[in-house]
């Protein structure tokens, strides 16, 4: 086994002292590995080590274990950024009084280089003696001829969970680049909300580009003020190019500092400074993108350039309280849709022609009547206002149809919702947000390969987002993939503790894996926490899977009688009912709530609590009414 410091040389000419204390570091991490798998530090490169093993699966392991280490060392970001090579090669040695020789040597030198920083790669001779013994996948690489070897080489990477989806040769598709969180250096620090709205609206304007996919602004805040290197947040967010800045803003001027980095290479691919008055930050953003553009090599569209160049608005007290409004709304839950409806208003206040401030309304009103956390028949009404308002004001606002779809969604017209979020996502292909409610359209209809392909595709443009991970193991659950599901809804909760929709989520796919303890305990307290009708619906169904159907019944006692904190939704009582067993009464109430108009009525479908009525006539002919037979 051979390791190898990236980058050793340069960072030495930088900053020699630093770069010596990293290699402390690193032989601290590697060492007490090397010994607990019982391989032998033949000598130190300088920059690596070179250690014998009496197995292939030992220093395999190893390998892997020592990068596992370093990436959780480097996680933390506290501390100046590790990253290595491994390369690994079974053979014949000649032993010397300090030194190993031969050609197993030197083919392991030849193929460590080919690893990407953090990873590990194998010889083929190894992968035959590993490949059934280790958890992670090997994934074989193009045929390779190594120096100073005739024959081409079987050569095979490990799948690290932090390291590149794709092979270090690269990914097919289109370019990725991740905008990180734009530094505020002004000398007011209450000012890093400007910096963080400049981040947010640069990944918007870029995300218009055709040909670039843009990791959302959901993931690559999660780099804000944390210590890591550029090829290492490439590799996590899958991403070959990351543009990175700063800004300051006193007295009514402006400086955006910007600069694009290859992730692979580190290197500056440009670096630019924007000296402007505060109302041109707008133009800057524009410019910006269009310069990514160019640098990428995307051909600009005159309808794209129009869409970049556009900016909403010129008030920036109007556009502050819209991203104060985008924080608010991506909860989901009933007091924080109220907060954001409140800015929204605000911005509107400030500029009645802000599109995007009537969709964030139409959103905001729409949530609140899907999630039956007010009265539907007040809400979708209000959701149905403010989307056209924005559309009249900006037919090629993308998230204005995703408004426009959601505010539809008790309509049960199918076709027209579809039409909406198919013009959503061409105007916009990275739009997380349209892509979230196609694939909860795709799942009201039970259409759930399409669903997951969705899921996935939103995993590759947000990675790190409690909202993707969320979303994905949710439909995940409904696909009745309940391993996938539960790995990414338990990613959501540790993302969001405080998320009751995927702690509920999380709890039923617990009962429904056989862990019913762990499952009930989660969703009692996402029904606890949430104020959600469906919440206390799953629970019931909980209670009559563990054999505890007394305590559904008493859960539904409570809320006939009005004693729980929340209004009477007559999509929860009828989920109540048919878990119990009681089709006619449970049809009942779903007709009932037909007549209402119930925003979480369309999932009934594929609801688990109606699993028993599917075949029932009453209840095929109510999926008839919704389009949904």
């Amino acid at each position: 086994m051979l390791t190898d410091t990236v980058e050793y040389t340069a960072s030495t000419q930088n900053d020699e002292a630093r770069t010596l204390e990293l290699l402390r570091q690193q032989a601290e991490i590697v060492r007490p590995l090397i010994s607990s798998h019982h391989g032998r530090e033949i000598k130190s490169t300088g920059d690596g080590f070179l250690v014998e093993f009496d197995s292939a699966l030992k220093a395999t392991q190893c390998a892997i274990d020592i990068q596992r280490r370093i990436n959780e060392r480097n996680a933390e970001g506290v501390l100046a950024p590790i990253e290595i090579r491994i390369g690994i090669h079974l053979g014949d040695v000649v032993q010397t009084d300090s030194d190993i020789l031969g050609d197993a040597v030197n083919i392991a030198a030849r193929i460590e280089p080919i690893a990407e920083p953090g990873g590990v790669c194998l010889s083929g001779a190894v992968r035959e003696q590993v490949w059934n013994k280790i958890t992670d996948r090997l994934e074989k690489l193009p045929a390779t001829t190594l120096k100073g070897v005739k024959a081409p080489t079987d050569i095979y990477r490990v799948v690290l969970p932090w390291t590149s989806p794709e092979p270090p040769a690269g990914r097919s598709g289109p370019p990725r680049l991740a905008v990180l969180p734009f530094v505020n250096i002004s000398p007011d620090p209450n000012d890093v909300f400007f910096a963080d709205g400049l981040t947010e609206e640069t990944i918007a304007r870029l995300s218009l580009l055709r040909g670039l996919e843009v990791i959302a602004r959901t993931s690559v805040m999660t780099y804000k003020d944390r210590a890591k290197s550029a090829g290492q947040i490439g590799r996590e967010l899958g991403a070959g190019t990351l543009l990175e800045g700063s800004v300051r803003t006193a007295r009514g001027r402006i400086r955006v500092t910007v600069q694009l980095i290859d992730a692979k290479t580190e290197g500056h691919l440009w670096v630019e400074n924007y000296d402007r008055n505060l109302e041109d930050i707008f133009s800057v953003q524009s410019e910006i993108a269009a310069k990514v553009a160019s640098s990428l090599q995307i051909k600009l569209l005159d309808e794209d350039r129009r869409r970049i160049e556009t900016a909403g608005t010129r008030s920036l007290e109007a556009y502050t309280l819209l991203l104060k409004g985008r924080f608010h709304l991506r909860r989901w839950q009933r007091d924080s849709l109220l907060q954001a409806i409140t800015y929204f208003q605000a911005a509107v206040a400030e500029d009645p022609t802000y599109a995007r401030a009537h969709a964030g309304m139409a959103t905001a009103y729409a949530a609140l009547g899907f999630l039956d956390l007010a009265d539907p028949a007040e809400m979708y009404p209000k959701a149905v206002e403010f989307a056209r308002k924005a559309l009249e004001l900006d037919d090629s606002l993308s998230e204005a149809h995703s408004a426009r779809a959601m505010s539809m969604w008790n309509t049960h017209d199918t076709a027209a919702i579809k039409a909406e979020l198919d013009r959503a996502i061409e105007l916009d292909p990275n739009s997380v947000n349209a892509l979230q409610f196609q694939a909860a359209r795709l799942g009201v209809e039970g259409k759930f390969d399409e669903c997951v392909k969705i899921a996935d595709k939103l995993l590759e443009l947000d990675p790190l987002s409690v909202e993707t991970a969320g979303g994905a193991g949710t439909w995940y659950l409904y696909a009745h993939q309940f391993d996938r599901a539960v790995k990414h809804l338990e990613d959501a909760v540790e993302l969001d503790p405080n998320n009751a929709l995927y702690l509920g989520n999380l709890g039923l796919a617990h009962v429904l894996t056989g862990a019913v303890t762990e499952g009930l305990e989660e969703l009692e307290r996402a029904a606890k926490a949430s104020g959600s009708p469906g919440a206390l619906s799953d629970l019931a169904y909980a209670y009559v899977k563990a054999g505890r159907p007394e305590d559904a019944q008493r859960l539904l006692t409570r809320l006939l009688a009005g004693d729980e904190e929340q209004r009477l939704n007559s999509t929860t009582i009828a989920a109540i009912y048919a878990s119990l067993g009681d089709a006619e009464k449970s049809l009942d109430w779903l007709e009932r709530a037909y007549a209402e108009g119930s925003g979480n009525l369309a999932g009934i479908r594929s609801d688990f609590p109606f699993e028993n009525l599917r075949e029932n006539p009453r209840f095929r002919s109510l999926l008839k009414k919704m389009n949904l037979s």
